[in-house]
């Protein structure tokens, strides 16, 4: 089984940055994000930060706050059988908990932490799914309040500070590659 390694933190701190820096180091990537995209998708909604909210918290309100683990498990574990893995997105605690359950010591967690005002303000900016800061905001409250995301966090194996350059920011995350191995 590959290496599995989680990406975590608030919006806007980089998480999909590194995501793609390891796909293209051959991880298949797992965007735990996607669920929601698919879901709206499905019940013939907009992409809103409201309606993707609402979804959020509704997949969790039915199948628990361990939703996107236990519908993503399954392709987890396929995706392992054939060589490393990198999870985009892992938000909740219990998310957290079912999956180290079921993974264990294969299951690596690398936060990545950057001030609120940078991540705003690379929200503000971004090309996909932009916020103002208000929205951003919301989206912390609610994440924090609602889906437990400060519990994966602090859980973390390695943190990045992403308060520099992308170039330090991929040494730094190299850095903590090189370790895991």
């Amino acid at each position: 089984m590959g290496k599995i390694i989680a990406i975590v933190g608030m919006c806007g701190s980089g998480k999909s940055v590194a995501s793609d820096y390891l796909v293209e180091k051959g991880y298949k990537k797992v965007y735990f994000g996607g669920v929601t995209m698919e879901k709206l998708k499905e019940n013939n909604m907009e992409i809103t930060p409201e309606n993707e909210k609402y979804m959020r918290e509704k997949l969790r309100e039915e199948l628990g706050m361990a939703a996107y683990a236990k519908i993503l498990l399954p392709r987890i574990i396929e995706y392992a059988e054939d060589g490393d893995v990198v999870l985009d997105g892992l938000y909740s605690w219990d998310e957290y908990v079912v999956l180290k359950e079921k993974l264990g010591d294969k299951l690596k967690m690398i936060a990545i932490i950057a001030t609120r005002s940078l991540r705003y303000s690379r929200l503000n900016v971004r090309d996909f799914r932009p916020l103002t800061n208000e929205e951003a905001e919301s989206r912390d409250i609610s994440e924090i309040e609602n889906l437990a995301k400060g519990g994966p966090i602090a859980m973390a194996d390695y943190f990045i500070l992403n308060d520099s350059t992308k170039e330090n920011y991929i040494n730094s995350l190299e850095n903590i590659l090189n370790n895991i191995k």
